[in-house]
């Protein structure tokens, strides 16, 4: 199911992420959703996750923005 709003995210990504990365995260879900469909949501979740692990690394134990000259 596509998610509207980042509130409607599963708890445990509303923990982990700060909100701009639960916005790429919603994003790259909705957009892979709409590509392989709820028959393959194992799928559209860890096109969510890459999408966040592209701009965002855990650091401590939190996410944080990847450094631009590192990336």
């Amino acid at each position: 199911m596509p998610y509207p709003l980042n509130a409607d995210l599963p708890p445990a990504v509303q923990r982990a992420l700060p909100s701009h990365a639960q916005d790429i995260y919603r994003r790259a879900f909705n957009n892979a959703w709409a590509t392989y469909g709820p028959a393959r949501e194992d799928i559209v979740h860890r096109v969510a996750w890459a999408a966040v692990k592209r701009k965002y690394e855990k650091r401590g134990g939190r996410w944080a923005p990847r450094d631009a000259l590192r990336a």
